[in-house]
């Protein structure tokens, strides 16, 4: 209506103007015309203002002011015409545009709340009841007043036990000339399995009088890492540091390279062997073919040497190989040194353990200062073994119903198929493997344990382990207890990672390093390698100030049976228990190993208070 009524002004103001002004609409139109034109219009205006022209010479000339009047309303009434037509069809666009803005606005909002809910049941929560009561806990948490020893060792006799394995076996003497062959491993699994079977072999040369040729890595389609020893291991220290014990070589002499050792009876597998034989079953089958071929290729090497019938001074070799001999490559102690400096003050990096893992390639402080303001002065580490190689290989469920059970049968058929087909014979319980405490822990119970221990909000928390099972939805729960979450790839620079990426060896070892240094390692699967190796380096090195949490899985299956009834001061107090049991002080109980518990003879001293040392 606006524009109606100043289009009407308009061409009433033009009619106006045009009765006692025509004069200026000619010179106005013909100025612009002459612009376009070349101005012929110049000469009639200088006649005009010679004023030799008289008026009707003009009216002679077919145009006058009537008529250009006349033009100008007609102009003017077709031009309001259009604006109102205009108006209108924007009236009607504006009415149609907001409506379908609405729709637009409603469809929204609904996808959002679907998209929320989507959220929610992506989180898959099992225990939602203790992870509300968690919530409210750890923001009332604080280490002042608690009396569970958060950041230390709570019994002091842990610092009664000191390293002894640097000692040789036999002092300054080189191995026997007389030489049984060569001992070649190709080791499976990923970087700790493959620890375990390098510290193995080195015993098994030993026992056997043998050679040892520096181990090879077999390819996993698990771990799908091309690494060898040398990318991960210092070779020349390993070598020179094992010298007075057990000799090695880099390669087997020329003459055997070109060997069918298989065709000619010289390879032994896994199956070849028991689980944790003992040395003379080692003496009888294998000692026999290395006499007679001069070479053994250990193919796979798991776990294929016992730990309580091994004499003490082979059980020293393990030690002094995983704790002494094995370094990794300067260009891991480097980017590991930056990363455990970054995740704490640089100035606390005055430990024995950094001295064993860093050794001279200890990042300069001053770098890791600059890029660590504000960090925390101590941090957890909690190894995550929650990856789904080992979810599919647990046969438990996780609160993804259907389409979780599928996905994790489909991996086994392609992984592990072995099992796969035991399965299609045999029942198992998902329900019975939880009570037994064969279930990995899920990112969810992990942080009820740290909040139940008295862990507060602020806890500065490095995840290790490679994929998460169910990405971030599956770590959200442990997300809202504990916000200062971080891995490798959060401290350490897209450029710093560069070298190892795509090696989930490498990247494992920088696990190892930042759990190994960290104030408390908290341990979620027994069964894991890496646990076991980091728990017993802790142990060896830590002089006694190195606390690891250790739950055991089949006792919290027990109480997180009876979340429903249980309240929250009867949770804490049962999860305290079972963890501090763990970190009673004691000689390695037999059948354990001692790359998980090396207070056992060969391995560590215990000093007595007269300044005695036993073991």
């Amino acid at each position: 209506m606006e524009g109606a009524s100043s289009c009407s002004s308009s061409s009433s103001a033009a009619a106006a103007q045009g009765g006692r002004g025509g004069e200026v609409g000619i010179r106005v139109g013909a100025t612009n015309i002459g612009r376009l034109r070349g101005a012929p219009a110049a000469p009639g205006r200088h006649q005009q203002q010679q004023g030799k022209q008289p008026q009707h010479g003009a009216r002679g000339g077919g145009v006058t002011s009537w008529h250009l009047r006349a033009f100008a309303a007609a102009v003017g009434v077709m031009g309001c015409v259009l604006l109102a037509a205009s108006l209108a069809m924007s009236a009607l666009h504006q009415v149609q545009f907001r409506n379908a803005a609405i729709s637009r606005n409603v469809r929204g909002l609904q996808e959002l709340k679907q998209n929320v809910v989507r959220r929610e049941q992506a989180e898959q929560i099992m225990h939602g009841r203790l992870l509300q009561m968690a919530t409210s806990a750890v923001s009332k948490n604080g280490s002042e007043s608690e009396d569970f020893a958060l950041w230390e060792e709570p019994y002091k006799q842990a610092r009664k036990w000191k390293p002894c394995a640097a000692k040789h076996s036999l002092a300054d003497e080189e191995p026997d000339e007389i030489n049984n062959g060569f001992i070649l491993i190709s080791a499976n699994g990923g970087l700790n399995q493959q620890r375990v079977a390098v510290c193995n072999a080195v015993v098994v040369a030993a026992l056997l009088n043998a050679t040892l040729v520096l181990p090879r890595f077999l390819y996993s389609s698990v771990w799908r890492d091309t690494s060898q020893f040398g990318d991960i291991y210092q070779e020349d220290y390993f070598v020179n540091y094992m010298k007075n014990d057990v000799r090695i070589v880099k390669e087997l002499p020329p003459h055997l390279q070109s060997l069918d050792l298989e065709a000619i009876g010289s390879q032994v597998t896994d199956m070849d062997i028991s689980k944790e034989a003992e040395p003379s079953e080692l003496v009888k089958s294998v000692l026999p073919i290395l006499q007679q071929n001069g070479v053994v290729h250990f193919l796979g090497f798991g776990n294929r040497l016992g730990f309580d019938s091994v004499p003490v001074h082979l059980q020293r070799l393990r030690c002094r190989c995983n704790f002494h001999a094995l370094k990794f490559v300067p260009e891991l102690q480097r980017a590991g040194s930056l990363l455990v400096q970054r995740l704490r003050k640089a100035s606390a990096m005055q430990t024995e353990m950094d001295k064993q893992l860093f050794g001279s390639n200890m990042v300069d402080p001053a770098f890791a200062e600059d890029h660590a303001a504000g960090g925390p002065s101590r941090y957890l580490a909690l190894h995550m073994r929650f990856e789904e190689d080992m979810v599919a290989y647990s046969l438990c469920e996780f609160g993804g119903g259907e389409e979780e059970r599928r996905e994790l049968q489909a991996y086994r058929e392609t992984h592990f198929p072995a099992l796969a087909t035991r399965l299609l014979n045999a029942t198992v319980s998902p329900e019975e493997q939880r009570s037994l405490g064969r279930c990995p822990l899920t990112p969810e119970e992990s942080g009820l344990i740290l909040s139940a221990l008295g862990y507060d909000r602020r806890t500065f928390i490095y995840v290790a382990g490679s994929q998460i099972y169910g990405g971030a939805p599956r770590l959200r729960p442990l997300t809202r207890l504990y916000p200062n979450l971080v891995t490798k790839e959060d401290i350490l620079t897209a450029d710093e990672l560069a070298p190892f990426n795509n090696f989930s060896s490498r990247l494992a070892a920088l696990d190892f390093i930042a759990c190994a240094s960290a104030d408390v390692f908290a341990v979620t699967d027994s069964g894991s390698q890496l646990s076991s190796l980091v728990s017993g380096f802790r142990i060896y090195h830590g002089r006694g100030r190195a606390p690891t949490l250790h739950p055991n899985r089949k006792r919290y299956a027990q109480v997180l049976a009876e979340e429903g009834s249980i309240a929250w001061g009867g949770f804490q107090r049962r999860v305290r228990q079972m963890v501090e049991e763990y970190k009673r002080v004691s000689p390695r109980p037999r059948g354990r190993s001692v790359y998980r518990q090396p207070r056992t003879p060969g391995c560590m001293c215990r000093a007595a208070g007269d300044g005695s040392v036993d073991f």
